[in-house]
Order: C-alpha cells, then sequence, then structure tokens
C-alpha cells in the first residue's frame, strides 16, 4: 500500500504554547490507526493540527507525498482531510439535509472509490434518513454525532479523523457507530485515525495503534498486537487495567 499521511517532527500548539513536541508517525491508503493516551497528551491537539486548527511551530504534515502544514483549513479539506472535532460543530440552525449539501462535494479524480453523497449517508446512518428535515438543534447526541460523521464523509476525503466519536454515547448508540466506522474503514477501504477513551473497541477496528505521552509518540505499532497486550496497553495508558 502507498503511504497516505506522513508526521515528521510535529510541533504545534496554541499561540506560544507548544502541546506536540515532536510527534512522528505515518498511514498508509486504506489503513486505520487508533490514537491512544492519557487526557491531556496531546491527542486532540494532533487532530486539530492535521485540521489546521493549531498554531504550527515546526516540523512537517504531508498527505499523499503533498506539504499541508502551512495550508489554512479549508485548503487541508479540499485536499482531502475530512475532520469530525470532539464538540461535533454541526450546523444547529440548518436541517439534516441541509448541513449535507451545503459541504457536500463530488468525488476525487482517478478514484475508483465509490462516492459519498447525502443518500450514501442515509443508507449508512436510517436515523438521519428519518430526520432529514429535523433541525440539528433537534437530535440527540448520537443522531448529531451520525450527521457530523455523515457531513465529514460528503466531502469525499481522503483520511477521516475522528476526535472521541463515541464520547458520552449510549450503548446501543456506540455500538451502531463502530459498526458503521468499521464498515467506512473496512470495507469501503476509507484511511482514518480515531482518538477514543475505549481503547480495546478501537483496536479491534484498527490496523495500527500509536500511543502520545507528554506530546510524542511514545509507543507505535500494530493494533492487534497492542490488544493482545493488556498490560502494556494499561502502563502505556496509565491505568490499572483495560
Amino acid at each position: 500500500m502507498a503511504e497516505l499521511l506522513k508526521v515528521e517532527g510535529l510541533r504545534a500548539g496554541y499561540g506560544e504554547a507548544v502541546v506536540l513536541n515532536g510527534v512522528d508517525l505515518s498511514l498508509d491508503e486504506g489503513q486505520t490507526l487508533a490514537l491512544l493516551g492519557r487526557n491531556g497528551t496531546g491527542k486532540t491537539t494532533l487532530m486539530n493540527t492535521l485540521a489546521g486548527a493549531t498554531r504550527w511551530h515546526g516540523g512537517s504534515i504531508a498527505l499523499g507525498g503533498v506539504a499541508i502544514h502551512r495550508m489554512p483549513s479549508f485548503l487541508r479539506a479540499e485536499a482531502g482531510i475530512g475532520w469530525v472535532p470532539q464538540e461535533r460543530n454541526i450546523f444547529k440552525s440548518l436541517t439534516v439535509h441541509e448541513n449535507l449539501t451545503a459541504v457536500a462535494r463530488a468525488g476525487r479524480k482517478g478514484s475508483s472509490a465509490p462516492q459519498w453523497t447525502p443518500e450514501r449517508v442515509y443508507q449508512m446512518f436510517p436515523r438521519l434518513a428519518e430526520r432529514k428535515t429535523n433541525l440539528g438543534n433537534q437530535l440527540s447526541g448520537g443522531e448529531q454525532q451520525m450527521l457530523a460523521v455523515g457531513r465529514a464523509l460528503v466531502l469525499n476525503p481522503r483520511i477521516l479523523l475522528l476526535d472521541e466519536p463515541l464520547e458520552g454515547l449510549a450503548p446501543i448508540i456506540v455500538e451502531e457507530l463502530l459498526r458503521a466506522i468499521a464498515r467506512i474503514t473496512r470495507e469501503e477501504g476509507l484511511a482514518a485515525i480515531i482518538v477514543e477513551q475505549h481503547p480495546q473497541a478501537i483496536l479491534a477496528i484498527s490496523q495500527c495503534a500509536a500511543v502520545l505521552e507528554r506530546g510524542a509518540v511514545v509507543h507505535a505499532g500494530g493494533a492487534a498486537e497492542l490488544s493482545a497486550q493488556p498490560e502494556l496497553l494499561a502502563k502505556l495508558l496509565g491505568v490499572a487495567r483495560v
């Protein structure tokens, strides 16, 4: 598989405060990376930095061999970054359908992958089809998360960034979203980076794993291998057990 994302010596943060201290990681086309770590280790900052929402201090980010670390966020979206932030940031005054059609763009030239359209999103998330005329602020937390994922998909990205997509959701919605994410990444072959506080659930649908500590990668390897070593995983995450 060809390399899709390469991050080298990345330093970034907010204003003069540097949170990421030399992050190195890479991801191939079609792979899913589970990004793990304790609270405050820089996971969300890394996702925000990839999307262009922090201050860059050094290092590089390349997507498909093209440097994007100096690009504004809207150009990164055009380059292929599909970002689902922790806050979801859906348009609450627009309907579900308006949220999707407002940002939808055609599939990428030369890509053989099926194009993501609002109709395909409704097939993936039937709950959204049932609520397509509802305003964003009339949706449950789980439905808002589905809409946030769908809105990123209709950009037809090359890589999907999911920042804690399961946070605060009911177990039945968690299972539904996990199945959808697994389908998007495994069956559709869309590369993804997923930050999550449920490590085993995300490791189960990922090929790669990276653990952050103090703004740097302290472990990188296969997701299955890390999942099979619960003692190592618990040590890396600073918890008694996982």
